[in-house]
C-alpha cells in the first residue's frame, strides 16, 4: 500500500501545532512525570518530526526520553527484535509510533505485567497529532466516553446494521466495557488515542453480517476499502468472506495463518473523535472515524475483559456510518448520533451537523 504518513513532507510544516499537541499528549494525556524513563517507537514508516516533538516534550517535562527507530517489518502486531522487546519491557512509559505496531504481542505483555503505561499511536504524523489531539477538547471527549462506558454497560441486545447489508446482532449480558481513549492513570494499562470505547459482547452470542466499507488492516494491502468487505459470523467467528478482489486479499490473508483463533472477533469499538471525518489509511485514526463502528479479529488483550485469548495477529475493520440499536433504542443512525445525551456531547464537540 502507498503510505499516507506526513502529507506534507516539509520539515516544518504545522510545527508549532505539533509540538504544542506533542505536550498536550506527554503531559496531560500519557501523565509523564519527571524522572520517569519513556521509550518511543518508531519504523522507517513514521513521522519523526512527531518522534522528535514528543520526544522533546518528555525532556522538557523532566523525563528521560529514548526513542527507537527501526526498520518497517511490514507484519503487524508480531514480535520485534530483541533490542526493542528488552527497552520496552523496561519503560515507565511507551508510546507506540511504529506503523506496524507489535501490540498483543510477548513483549508487549511483559511490559504490561511490569507496569508500562502504553499508548499505540501507529502512523501519527503531525496531521494527525494535530487534528486528533491538539485541537480536540479532550475533557469533553472523555466525559463522552464515560457516558458512552455507562451506556452501553447498562445495554444487553446490541444490532448493528448499515445500509451496506451489516446486520449484526449480539449480547453483552453484564461485559464490561472498557474506555480506551481515557487519561493514562494505571500501570500496566494500555489506553488508546481518545474518541474510542470497546468491549466484546458475549463471544458466542454474535451472529450475522458484517460489512467492512471504509478501512481495514492489516494485511498491508488494504488500508483504504475500496471494495465492501463482508463476514458471515456465527457464534462470533467469520464462517464466509465476500465481495471483491479486497476480500480476496483478506481471505488469503487469514488463511496463511493457519490458526483458528485468526477468525475470532474479538472486540466491538464506537470511534467518536472529532478529528477524523474520512478514512486517511491509518488505522489507529480509522477506527476514531467520527459516529463509526470498527471490530477487531484474531487477538482479543486481556484489558477488554472478555474471553481473553492469543491468536497470530490481530486486524481491525470499519463499518463507517452504522445504525446502532441498545436493547431496541437507537444510538446512531446511518453513523449520525441521535440519542439526545451524545448529541449535547457532539455539540460541545464542535461535530458539524449537530
Amino acid at each position: 500500500m502507498n503510505y499516507p504518513i506526513g502529507v506534507e513532507m516539509t520539515e516544518n510544516y504545522l510545527s508549532f501545532e505539533t509540538s504544542k499537541a506533542a505536550m498536550k499528549l506527554v503531559r496531560d494525556f500519557m501523565l509523564v512525570k519527571e524522572g520517569e524513563d519513556v521509550i518511543i517507537t518508531a519504523d522507517t514508516s513514521s513521522d519523526r518530526r512527531v518522534a522528535e516533538a514528543i520526544a522533546n516534550a518528555a525532556f522538557t517535562v523532566g523525563a528521560n526520553p529514548v526513542v527507537l527507530y527501526y526498520p518497517t517489518t511490514g507484519k503487524a502486531f508480531e514480535e520485534p527484535c530483541l533490542p526493542i522487546a528488552e527497552a520496552v519491557a523496561a519503560a515507565d512509559v511507551w508510546i507506540e509510533m511504529a506503523y506496524y505496531c507489535v501490540m498483543h504481542t510477548p513483549c508487549f505483555q511483559k511490559a504490561m505485567e511490569n507496569g508500562a503505561r502504553y499508548t499505540c499511536l501507529t502512523g501519527l504524523d503531525v496531521t494527525m497529532i494535530t487534528n486528533c489531539i491538539g485541537k480536540v477538547n479532550y475533557d469533553v471527549l472523555i466525559e463522552f466516553g464515560e457516558y458512552l462506558t455507562k451506556k452501553m454497560e447498562a445495554s444487553n441486545e446490541v444490532i448493528v446494521k448499515c445500509a451496506n447489508g451489516s446486520n449484526l446482532v449480539a449480547y453483552n449480558r453484564g461485559r464490561r466495557v472498557k474506555h480506551s481513549g481515557q487519561r493514562a492513570t494505571k500501570k500496566g494499562y494500555p489506553v488508546m488515542m481518545g474518541g474510542q470505547v470497546s468491549w466484546c459482547p458475549i463471544e458466542e452470542s454474535i451472529n450475522g453480517r458484517l460489512v467492512f466499507d471504509a478501512a481495514l488492516f492489516p494485511p498491508a494491502e488494504i488500508g483504504i476499502i475500496r471494495e465492501n468487505v463482508i463476514l458471515d459470523i456465527k457464534k462470533g467467528r467469520i464462517t464466509d468472506i465476500t465481495g471483491g478482489a479486497e476480500a480476496a486479499v483478506f481471505k488469503n490473508w487469514l488463511e496463511s495463518f493457519n490458526d483458528p483463533n485468526m477468525y475470532r472477533l474479538a472486540h466491538y469499538s464506537i470511534g467518536f473523535n472529532p478529528g477524523v471525518t474520512k478514512p486517511t489509511g491509518r488505522i489507529v485514526e480509522d477506527e476514531r472515524i467520527f459516529g463509526c463502528i470498527e471490530m477487531g479479529f484474531g487477538s482479543q488483550g486481556a484489558s477488554l475483559m472478555g474471553a481473553f485469548w492469543d491468536a497470530a495477529s490481530h486486524t481491525d475493520g470499519v463499518c463507517s456510518k452504522p445504525t446502532i440499536l441498545l436493547d431496541g433504542k437507537p444510538l446512531e443512525i446511518d453513523g449520525k448520533y441521535v440519542d439526545e445525551t451524545s448529541v449535547e456531547f457532539c455539540k460541545k464537540l464542535g461535530v458539524a451537523g449537530y
